[in-house]
């Protein structure tokens, strides 16, 4: 399952999407620090193909992707000097695999913010430098940690040691992790030290209610121009008004503001794309179901996702497209017209796959 772990400054609207996202009831004021325990929450993952499937196949379950979220207390300039709340909270997120960062890009004058006026850009700055230093604060302890294993065995965790006293560098020059070029096992090891600055990072840009889906605010832009950024905008407020309507009067209402997607799945599209991720499908024993798999997996990989005997005694996959399975109807006529293919191991899966896996127990 897919986690996105949710930071910001005070009071920039970190409650209020996290509400909007997961039809949630976490407290918001318009005062800072109203979020101290973190608040988590599951949701599913807005799925088209996975609906058009559901209805041709009329299965007796199906089950989406989820993704849970967590809204962990805000940070401020000097947290990792123990100011506002401090950084503590930060564990709370060091196992998700994406970072959303709200950034208030509303102006709104009866809702209290830590500094005068409206800056994305500078509110991104001190954020990104708390992560920074949080980051160097857990790395150092870890390098002190692994020292005298590195002395007794230098040969042996070699690697291990040139690894990590570079993030140590990169870290106290002020570069985030998550910039560097990272192989695989850069990102396994950054993962499970819990490097905050080493997860791929969404800015949600919190834009005012006025104009939200019609085009991209100019203070959103400011985020836009930010080294390595990727943006999604979200007018919290309004996602959570709309959250709190019957599902016709939701998409009456969204279809009157222009909206062509939710919040939800805003955020939840530039996180797949952040990390990499497709959506396949599968029918085992009459049940639908999909699931996330990385971009460039081969078919044993997806097959793993199943189950690890499928992944370990694979022999082929039949695969077919969503799309043309949804207007035939079934893998039958699908075979019948030439258009279901047998694939081995070297198979890339692509996104919207809908694969049946042959396996030896």
């Amino acid at each position: 399952m897919l986690s996105v772990g949710i930071i910001g400054l005070p009071n920039v609207g970190k409650s209020t999407l996290f509400n909007a996202l997961t039809a949630g009831h976490a407290n918001v004021s318009n005062y800072p620090f109203t979020t101290i325990e973190p608040n988590v929450g599951m949701v599913t993952v807005p799925d088209e193909r996975l609906d058009a499937l559901a209805r041709v196949l009329a299965p007796p379950e199906t089950t989406p992707c989820f993704v849970r979220f967590i809204d962990v207390a805000g940070l401020v300039e000097g947290a990792s000097r123990g100011e506002g709340l401090g950084n503590q909270f930060l564990g709370e997120i060091r196992g998700v695999d994406a970072v959303a960062h709200v950034v208030r890009c509303f102006a709104a004058p009866d809702v209290a913010h830590v500094y005068a006026a409206v800056d994305p850009a500078r509110d991104a700055a001190v954020i990104e430098t708390e992560l920074l230093l949080a980051d160097l604060e857990v790395l150092s302890r870890a390098v002190d940690k692994r020292r005298r294993d590195w002395q007794t065995h230098p040969r042996e965790h070699e690697d291990e040691h040139r690894r990590l006293e570079l993030y140590r560098q990169q870290l106290a020059a002020g570069v985030p992790l998550r910039t560097l070029d990272l192989d695989a096992e850069d990102r396994r090891q950054l993962k499970a030290l819990g490097l905050i600055t080493g997860k791929p990072l969404l800015h949600v840009a919190n834009v005012s209610e006025g104009g939200y889906g019609e085009a991209a605010s100019p203070e959103a832009d400011a985020l836009r121009a930010l080294p390595h950024a990727r943006v999604a905008e979200v007018s919290a407020r309004l996602e959570w008004e709309l959250a709190q309507l019957a599902p016709d009067e939701r998409r009456e209402m969204a279809a009157e503001l222009g909206l062509a997607r939710s919040g939800l799945e805003r955020v939840v599209a530039s996180c797949f794309e952040l990390l990499g991720l497709i959506r396949f499908y599968t029918v085992v024993s009459g049940k639908l179901r999909a699931w996330e798999l990385r971009r460039g997996a081969h078919a044993p990989e997806a097959a793993g996702k199943v189950h690890s005997d499928m992944e370990h005694g694979f022999i082929r996959a039949q695969v077919a497209r969503h799309d043309q399975l949804v207007e035939h109807g079934s893998f039958h006529e699908l075979h019948r017209l030439g258009l279901l293919r047998t694939e081995g191991k070297g198979y890339e899966i692509a996104d919207g796959n809908v694969v049946e896996f042959l396996f030896s127990s």
